[in-house]
């Protein structure tokens, strides 16, 4: 926020700034580098910590400063302030395009960036406003359609942050990071089915109803024994093979059919 002057100071300024407009006085410039270093650095302060540091950001936005002290006449009648703010934030936009884009883009494109945040600069000191697209066009000499591309390209010169809030009608919504997938436990129990079918024909029909029976419709031993009339001890022995063959065969990758008549006979 800038401060409001007093009468004095406002007085003791334009003396300053007389001086430096005819007789290029470097007291007088340095008196008002001091005044309005605050503002610069206010404005790199709003990008600090993002992908620059703070000290490397004020050192761009105090270059800017001193254009604008340098170039700025009081005769024209336009508040310093106003003239110097969009300076260092062309300055500031300027080093982001060239010191820390992410995306690369054609260089006739990345040339005419420059060409029209310059003209951009000068057409807001000369209207007051910042400037259409249509006279950014005609100042450049180039087609309206070229202007707005490159707005466009300017603006997507990076792409957002993992973490960076997803903007719709309502305001911000959830980080993108929010709608990534993750991985689905259930694959492995998809990939665990597939080898339990390949191997499965290998077993004989009472082993197959065993197995249903305990791990299906979760049946405790003696009444799987009593279902398929024979002993608990029976059963216990059958689960015990057949799941043994049947991790043997998942991790061998064989299914023979022979292999469950030989389990079966193994266990009565």
């Amino acid at each position: 926020m800038t401060r409001t002057l007093g009468a004095n100071e406002r007085l003791h300024e334009e003396q300053l700034w007389r001086r430096l407009n005819q007789q290029r006085d470097q007291a007088a410039r340095a008196e008002l580098v001091e005044m309005y270093l605050p503002m610069a650095r206010r404005m790199a302060g709003r990008y600090a910590g993002v992908v620059e540091p703070y000290d490397d950001l004020v050192q761009v936005a105090s270059l800017g400063l001193l254009n604008a002290i340098d170039r700025y006449q009081l005769d024209r009648g336009t508040p310093f302030v106003g003239f110097a703010k969009p300076t260092i934030m062309g300055e500031l936009k300027r080093y982001f395009r060239d010191k820390v884009w992410t995306i690369r883009v054609p260089r006739a494109l990345h040339d005419r960036m420059a060409a029209i945040e310059t003209i951009t600069e000068e057409l807001t000191e000369e209207l007051g406003r910042p400037p259409s697209p249509e006279e950014i066009a005609r100042s450049l000499g180039i087609e309206v359609e070229d202007v707005l591309e490159t707005l466009v390209a300017q603006e997507n010169r990076r792409p957002l942050g993992i973490d960076a809030p997803i903007h719709n009608a309502d305001g911000e919504g959830p980080s993108t990071a929010e709608w990534l997938g993750k991985d689905d436990d259930s694959y492995e129990l998809v990939e665990d089915r597939i080898t339990v079918e390949s191997v499965l024909p290998s077993l004989d029909e009472r082993q197959r109803e065993v197995l249903r029976l305990r791990f299906v419709d979760d049946l405790p031993q003696s009444k799987i024994a009593a279902r398929i009339g024979c002993s608990q001890m029976h059963v216990s022995r059958l689960l015990r093979s057949t799941l043994a063959r049947l991790r043997t065969e998942a991790e061998n990758g064989t299914t023979s059919p022979q292999a469950g008549q030989r389990g079966e006979k193994a266990t009565a």
